[in-house]
């Protein structure tokens, strides 16, 4: 499994906090039980969205797949080629 990009994961995270504090409103629980098993209720429902949301279309590239470029020197750009310096 990939890891998940910015939008998954901000996605998940609306859902989360939106999810539990919508059932909390609505369900008008006091008690610890009815909390805890709203708050896994929101968790689950925000994973849920975080990983069924479409993932990158490609992969990202690595410096394993690339060969290391090593720019030229420069010739004639120091002090010491000046003339009558």
């Amino acid at each position: 499994m990939q890891r998940p990009n910015a939008a998954q994961l901000t996605y998940g995270s609306a859902t989360v906090v939106l999810t539990t504090v919508a059932l909390l409103l609505l369900s008008g629980t006091t008690t610890t039980l009815g909390i805890v098993v709203i708050c896994a209720a929101g968790l689950l429902l925000g994973a849920l969205v975080a990983v069924t949301m479409p993932g990158r279309e490609r992969p990202v590239n690595t410096l394993a797949n690339e060969e290391i470029r090593v720019p030229a020197q420069r010739v004639g750009a120091g002090a010491e080629t000046r003339i009558g310096s």
